[in-house]
């Protein structure tokens, strides 16, 4: 029992004591609070600055212990003292700074003083408006003389004299660097809030002085002041932090800085007259991306809504160099052909995407936003005029008459006689142009990409090409399609000669015939100049001898369907010709060339398969028409053709009587529904295909020969 007295009381003294230590520490902090509220109302009034700096944020971290004592009158009392000695501390130091840098009159403004050097100590604990007011005032006093100088009925206030409002503040950098660098704290950055409120007051003079006089802007005087204006933007980067702009001020540009991404190339890079396209964005070595630049187009920005002087300016210069293209290819003429080089690009073209890259590099550092997508309206604009003046308007025409042979002198034609409608000169402009127009097409969709990096995230989408790399796509395919015609119209002679001959008449079978041997002269004068002249561009030579393929084959069929009446002799001439053309149509991608490369598998399809329904047509002339109904199912497996007027063209060849031919197109109508499904299989029948029991012993014995001849 006594324990636990003890214990009790031995509590209330540790409680008694806390209260005790609690109750003098806040006795002092009061007896200090009072003190410090007297001495910093006498210090106020002496404007002891530098003793008030220190005692004020002493004083107001005392106060703090006695927020929850503000219901008592004489704390609540102190408190309101303080406020009352920081409003007047403040009013009290704004006066001093308008006496010392007087925002009217003439009076010259006074220099440094410990006073206000001190006084700035105190309005960093006072309100933050104090300060504000402080830094608003000072700066606008010192930047009061720029406004009288460059006033805009002044001269020198115009565009051409803008080298002098930066040359100015300069000089008052430095000026308030020795007189007053010391007297702000240097937290307070007055250096670089001074340079940036001049930036935003330029920028509104300059915007007002060009709306003024907007008709004398032209673009070199445009240039200029852009160009002094960036790089004094520059100036300020390498100076300055911009830690000052996040006050509301200004923001940071949003915009990539205009030294990142260029165009196909580094524009601190050797300049070269040729844009490289052979490697893709993700093979080029990455560049390491420059800082952005804080103030860019915290002046500049006002050049903004008078870029159209500059592009308008572009579209003239464009306007010229494509008129000038235009005239030194008629006083050049075409370009000399050099299979060496593989088909040359016109320089011209390239000439054309080293200026845009300019345009585009130089439009994108005065401005992101909507004066890139004029740009880019521009860019298409030429881009069609070339892909029409340049390249499709300087294609050899059509519409001269073909090559004019008689008959009997295409069959006496002797190797080297015959020449194409086009010349060699004709031909490689054609493989020029079509290369051309591939570099075009490659470049445009760069140029797209690049255009897209460089424009505003919210602009992006308007940034379209995909017409322009269309319109190349035109001027290839009309290329291809004209040296298909050539080929094809050089060919047209020999096969109107093979229609036009007695084939009833042919008593043995020979050598290939003279029709056979102008169609290969024509493709070896014709497809080694091609070949040679698109070897940058193989895909292109592909395609041609595709289309070519595709438009001789089905017109040598139809002419074969012309030879009529044949005899058994003639149709085995004509199966030995179609053989020979088969392998000459096989080995035509590298004919007369000295590397033999495979021929792409899709063209050799497309000739297999047209080139052995003309053989399976004149081994279905061949085979006799009796029984009919042996002849009609040979005819169906050979041919897969279920049209009636194939089946009547066949009987003509074999020279049917009318009567003969009617009974088997009735019989041909009634076996027609038997071999639907097998039709596309035996339709791809090649030589090597069994022959038929009923097929007669001569087609055998043909195709031995033609085995050996080969």
């Amino acid at each position: 029992m006594w324990l636990r007295n003890i214990t009790r009381d031995i509590k209330q003294l540790d409680h008694a004591k806390r209260h005790l230590t609690t109750s003098i520490t806040t006795l002092n902090h009061l007896h200090m609070l009072a003190g410090g509220v007297d001495s910093l109302e006498a210090m106020t009034r002496r404007r002891q600055y530098g003793e008030v700096a220190n005692l004020l944020q002493g004083v107001v971290n005392v106060l703090e212990h006695f927020n929850k004592y503000m219901g008592i009158p004489q704390i609540r009392q102190l408190s309101e003292r303080v406020k009352a000695a920081q409003n007047e501390l403040g009013q009290q130091i704004l006066a001093d700074f308008e006496e010392a840098f007087p925002s009217q009159g003439t009076k010259r403004p006074g220099g440094p003083s410990n006073v206000l050097r001190d006084a700035c100590l105190v309005a960093n604990v006072l309100d933050p408006r104090i300060k504000q007011e402080i830094i608003k005032k000072f700066i606008k006093q010192h930047l009061s003389e720029y406004l009288v100088l460059f006033q805009e009925n002044q001269d020198v206030a115009w565009l051409d004299k803008i080298d002098r409002r930066y040359a100015w503040i300069k000089r008052q950098l430095v000026d308030y660097e020795e007189k007053y660098g010391r007297m702000f704290p240097q937290e307070w950055c007055m250096t670089e809030r001074i340079a940036v409120e001049f930036c935003h007051v330029t920028r509104t003079e300059l915007s007002k002085i060009m709306r003024t006089r907007a008709k004398e802007i032209e673009v070199k005087l445009l240039l200029f002041a852009i160009q002094r204006t960036t790089n004094f933007e520059g100036l300020l980067a390498k100076r300055f932090s911009g830690c000052t702009l996040g006050d509301g001020t200004v923001k940071k540009p949003e915009v990539p800085p205009p030294s990142t991404n260029p165009f196909l190339e580094d524009e601190a890079g050797t300049e070269t007259d040729e844009i490289v396209i052979e490697k893709s964005d993700a093979e080029k070595p990455k560049k390491p991306k420059a800082p952005d630049n804080p103030f860019h187009g915290i002046v500049s920005k006002c050049f903004e809504p008078h870029l159209y002087v500059y592009i308008e300016s572009q579209d003239k210069n464009l306007s010229e160099l494509i008129d000038r293209f235009v005239a030194d290819f008629k006083a050049q003429g075409p370009p000399k052909p050099n299979v060496d080089e593989g088909g040359a690009v016109l320089p011209s073209c390239a000439d054309l995407f080293v200026y845009y890259k300019k345009c585009m590099v130089q439009c994108s550092q005065l401005s992101t936003g909507e004066p890139m997508i004029a740009l880019t309206t521009i860019f298409q604009k030429y881009l069609r005029e070339y892909a029409w003046k340049i390249l499709s308007g300087n294609l050899p025409k059509t519409t001269s008459s073909s090559s004019g042979l008689t008959i009997t002198s295409l069959l006496k034609e002797k190797e080297g006689s015959e020449v194409a409608k086009f010349t060699l000169e004709e031909l490689c402009l054609i493989c020029s142009i079509l290369s051309t127009a591939e570099y075009c097409l490659a470049t445009t969709q760069q140029l797209e990409e690049k255009l897209k990096e460089k424009v505003d995230a919210s602009l992006v989408e308007r940034i379209n090409l995909t017409g322009e790399t269309d319109t190349f796509s035109i001027v290839i395919s009309n290329s291809i399609q004209l040296l298909v015609q050539d080929l094809d119209a050089a060919c047209d002679p020999a096969l109107t000669a093979m229609s036009k001959m007695q084939w009833q008449n042919v008593e043995h079978v020979g050598d290939q015939s003279p029709y056979v041997t102008s169609v290969i002269l024509h493709i070896k004068q014709n497809v080694p100049i091609i070949r040679d002249n698109l070897a940058s561009t193989r895909k292109y030579f592909t395609q041609f001898c595709i289309k070519f393929a595709n438009s001789f084959i089905p017109k040598f069929i139809n002419h074969l369907f012309k030879c009529k009446p044949i005899s058994m002799v003639g149709a085995e001439q004509l199966l030995l010709d179609t053989h020979s053309l088969k392998m000459v149509l096989l080995d035509l991608p590298s004919i007369g060339s000295q590397v033999v490369r495979k021929a792409p598998a899709s063209y050799t399809r497309i000739v297999v398969k047209g080139m052995t329904r003309a053989e399976m047509i004149l081994k279905v002339v061949m085979a006799p028409h009796e029984p009919p109904v042996v002849f009609v199912d040979n005819y169906i497996k050979l041919l897969a053709d279920c049209s009636t007027d194939t089946f009547q063209k066949i009987l003509d060849m074999k020279g049917l009587k009318r009567s003969e031919q009617s009974s088997m197109l009735d019989l041909f109508r009634q076996r027609l529904p038997a071999p639907p499904s097998g039709a596309e299989s035996t339709g791809s029948l090649s030589l090597s295909t069994p022959t038929p029991e009923q097929e007669s012993s001569r087609i055998r014995k043909l195709e031995k020969l033609i085995k050996k001849r080969l």
